[in-house]
């Protein structure tokens, strides 16, 4: 309770910005005692003997403590960089929760890139992704990595994004997943914080999906494609870039019907 009560205090005094800002520098100072060869970041080409602990239930060598890549970030750049056109042709992205490491690196490219968040301090635009404010048919790549979990509506979300989406574009969605569970644990019984973090995993997610998040994805007007791209990396980079176990990992390739 102590603890708890000195977290919300810090909340209140010190603004948000402050704290992310704070985070970062933190772990730059770590990241300089944890130097090596065993792991890589492909973000910025440094190497650790470990990465930095991270989640609810701590997953080891899980985040870069110098650019704070996650496990399923490195896999994604891997895939873009592998899979599509995004380094190659002037394409129009769209990239909603905006990741750090990834913004750093797309928005150098020769490309049309909206990066867009709820929270103004998170994104250059403030965007909601249940009312996206750009025409129909605007972006050809839409980057949505850990998001649609968190959205209430998700139906909405999703028809939103298929309503932005180009013809011969694609949809990339990344999400926590149980794959032992056959159908997504959603229900409005599970309200707070501490019930979420229970229930799904973390405090703020609005379900948890189980196998069954292909079928949701397919009622959103797509066609879908599930891609272990673990599975495409060599395993001595495999294990330097320290992927994952799959549960975040997955990409779902998601294309107009």
């Amino acid at each position: 309770m102590i603890k708890q009560n000195i977290k919300k205090l810090y909340k209140r005094i010190i603004s948000e910005k402050t704290r992310i800002n704070a985070i970062y520098r933190i772990n730059k100072i770590k990241g300089f005692f944890l130097r090596g060869n065993r792991f890589y970041c492909n973000y910025c080409s440094t190497g650790f003997r470990k990465f930095l602990p991270k989640g609810n239930i701590a997953r080891e060598n899980a985040m870069c403590p110098n650019c704070m890549s996650l496990e399923r970030t490195r896999l994604l750049l891997e895939y873009l960089k592998n899979e599509t056109g995004i380094f190659r042709n002037n394409v129009k992205v769209l990239h909603f929760a905006p990741e750090r490491c990834l913004f750093n690196v797309l928005v150098k490219q020769n490309i049309y890139y909206v990066d867009g968040d709820i929270n103004p301090l998170l994104a250059r635009e403030v965007i909601d992704i249940t009312n996206i404010q750009y025409p129909d048919k605007s972006f050809d790549i839409i980057i949505c990595s850990h998001v649609l979990g968190h959205i209430p509506d998700e139906k909405k979300a999703l028809s939103e994004l298929n309503r932005v989406l180009s013809d011969n574009g694609e949809l990339l969605i990344m999400s926590l997943i149980d794959f032992n569970r056959e159908v997504t644990l959603e229900s409005d019984k599970i309200k707070t914080a501490e019930d979420k973090l229970k229930n799904y995993g973390e405090p703020d997610l609005e379900r948890l999906y189980g196998r069954d998040i292909v079928t949701r994805l397919q009622n959103g007007g797509f066609n879908v494609e599930q891609i272990d791209y673990r599975e495409n990396i060599e395993g001595d980079s495999r294990q330097k870039l320290s992927l994952g176990d799959g549960s975040r990992e997955m990409i779902f390739k998601c294309t107009k019907r």
